[in-house]
């Protein structure tokens, strides 16, 4: 259990510093921490539960998607300035850096593998985002398509 709240407040750590690096400022800096944690703590939950790690880093992005999206409404900021930095501790740079390595070592069916998972890995990460974007338009479009009867 300690080790999960440690690697929950180190993903709102790196969170922040990225957040820093691409210039984010004041309560959007904090919101972006938050949804770092969330997307981390969401990743590690799903993979406890037995998940693929695809299916982890799919739902870790839904929920960051929705998460940013709402705050970015709320806040009235673009949602990127949120989604962005909260997607870094998700990044599969372990994947990238270990496929270029069995590249450089002449290894190559290890470096196909992994390089593979890790696209695997970026577009279950993608497929998340765009998910909670048309989740939230279609619940916008159903309140005014019902609001409109």
């Amino acid at each position: 259990m300690s080790n999960i709240i440690v690697q929950v407040i180190s993903a709102g750590i790196v969170t922040f510093g990225f957040g820093l690096l691409f210039n984010i400022r004041g309560r959007n800096l904090v919101h972006t921490s938050i949804a770092g944690c969330l997307s981390w703590l969401c990743y590690l939950l799903c993979k406890n539960l037995g998940l693929t790690e695809e299916m982890a880093y799919f739902s870790a992005s839904v929920i960051i998607g929705l998460y940013s999206e709402i705050i970015a409404i709320k806040l009235e900021v673009p949602s990127n300035n949120i989604l962005i930095a909260a997607l870094i501790p998700l990044a599969p740079g372990g994947g990238v850096y270990y496929t270029m390595q069995n590249l450089i070592y002449k290894n190559y069916l290890a470096s196909f593998q992994n390089g593979i998972q890790t696209f695997l890995l970026a577009g279950s990460m993608a497929l998340g985002v765009i998910t909670a974007i048309a989740m939230l338009k279609f619940y916008n479009y159903m309140k005014v398509w019902r609001s409109n009867e």
